[in-house]
């Protein structure tokens, strides 16, 4: 008994040996870091501060909000990935259990006899526990704990980014439909105007006022706006298809929206391209990853070093049930076994580079997944300043053509114009109409991708 405790206090000495894990995280975080350009500030004029926190709730629309909840809730791709996450959690735990002895109650019955009948039959019953230990040499089974753990955050990281992308893809959905729906009006609205427009066209063409070619080129407008109508329709239906979808609902295209887009709220606070590492979870889990691989290299590195067990056993045995636990029938064994590697034809020291190869391609791979999201984010800022531009100058050219408009009609009442001259121009309204929807739909989606892009949580 004196020489097994020796020897576990010279295991735990040994264990020493190990590298600490605040060095191996450590290590790690070091090597993300070095492998980023640094940059204090965005490109583009951003106001500072934190980034916004519940970005749904700024676009005022109720319906969103539960709509965006229900797809967290409900959507299937995060079930699936609500499920890798509780299984990288139960590996972490398997993982981290190694490190603890196993126990195991071990039992059986034995019969015996002579194939005479006069021979004598006897039983005898057997009871015992057995305990076993791997001590932790050079840290392998820490590491390799600590690998799990890493690749469980890692995991964590995913799931919650995977909720940011549903909420930001539902809202983008929803837009879309809402948008289509508004074109679809407009749309129709076109075709009566230049059904009218053709009845002018054709009775002027009959008294030989217009000529052939006008009557075909407003029958031309007319087909290509049928056309144009019958897109928006089906775009409308992809549209509520893909959101009922992203809901777990069935794609029936029968989910009923708003009619009218959402005001545009105000852009979000960017902060530092700094804090965006530490805050969007895509580039939270890559860097765990890096974590894990720093672990892995460890765990094959002491794998090639030799390994201690300790094992135990306690038990008796009788040939009576009431005997069975009698201390004089119960005895124990404690021993030690230690296993040194010696020849594997290199598999263990090609797991370590192995092991390397992996590591580094953690690292580009976190330095990839950090300077995509710097490039979502600066594209969506001057995205957001173009955008804003563009809107702007837009809505002048509506509030134009609703000036014109409000003329025609005027000069036609007064007979100054005629019915014609004044449809011409409320088509021009309506085109200056649906322009200023599509811009103010591609104002709503810079906003929700740069939310997404900077980290923001739903």
């Amino acid at each position: 008994m004196k020489k097994a405790l020796l020897l576990i206090l010279t295991t735990l000495v040994v264990q020493s040996c190990a590298t600490p894990q605040s060095e191996i995280n450590a290590s790690a975080s070091e090597a993300a870091k070095g492998s980023l350009p640094a940059r204090d500030a965005w490109q583009s004029a951003v106001q500072a501060g934190a980034v916004q926190v519940s970005w749904i709730a700024s676009f005022k629309d109720p319906q969103l909000t539960a709509l965006v909840e229900e797809a967290v809730e409900k959507n299937l791709n995060l079930q699936v990935a609500s499920a890798n996450l509780d299984r990288a959690r139960a590996l972490a735990r398997q993982a981290g259990a190694s490190l603890s002895p196993t126990v195991n109650l071990s039992s059986n019955t034995n019969r015996s006899g002579g194939v005479e009948s006069s021979a004598s039959n006897t039983t005898a019953l057997n009871l015992g526990l057995q305990v076993s230990w791997e001590a932790d040499l050079w840290g392998r089974i820490s590491s390799g704990a600590a690998q799990a753990t890493l690749s469980a955050q890692a995991a964590e990281a995913d799931f919650l980014f995977a909720q940011y992308s549903i909420a930001a893809n539902t809202a983008l959905a929803y837009f879309a439909a809402i948008e289509a729906h508004i074109q679809e009006q407009n749309s129709q609205e076109t075709i009566r105007l230049l059904a009218r427009t053709l009845k002018i066209v054709q009775a002027q063409y009959d008294e030989g006022v217009a000529s052939a070619q006008d009557l075909a080129l407003t029958r031309s407008d007319m087909a290509v706006a049928r056309e144009r109508n019958q897109a928006l329709i089906n775009s409308k239906s992809t549209g509520l298809r893909s959101l009922e979808l992203l809901l777990g609902r069935y794609p029936s295209a029968d989910l009923v929206i708003r009619q009218a887009l959402p005001a545009l709220p105000a852009p979000p606070p960017a902060g530092a391209p700094a804090e965006l590492l530490e805050r969007r979870p895509d580039l939270v889990a890559a860097e765990r990853r890096i974590a894990a691989a720093f672990n892995a290299v460890e765990t094959a590195k002491a794998a090639r070093l030799p390994s201690l067990s300790l094992t135990g056993n306690l038990g008796g045995a009788s040939s009576d049930l009431s005997n069975l636990l009698n201390p004089a029938n119960i005895a124990w064994s404690l021993g030690t076994s230690l296993l040194a590697p010696l020849i594997d034809g290199g598999r263990r020291l090609e797991a370590v580079n192995s092991a390397n190869a992996d590591q580094q391609a953690a690292i580009a791979q976190y330095a990839d997944a950090a300077l995509n999201a710097f490039g979502d984010v600066e594209n969506s800022l001057e995205q957001g300043e173009g955008l804003a531009i563009r809107l702007s100058a837009l809505k002048e050219s509506e509030a134009q053509a609703r000036k014109a408009y409000a003329i025609a009609e005027i000069l036609h009442k007064e007979g100054e114009s005629s019915l014609l001259d004044l449809l011409t121009v409320q088509q021009r309204l309506i085109t200056a109409q649906s322009s200023v929807t599509s811009m103010e739909r591609a104002s709503l989606q810079q906003r929700v991708g740069l939310n997404l892009a900077l980290g923001g949580s739903w």
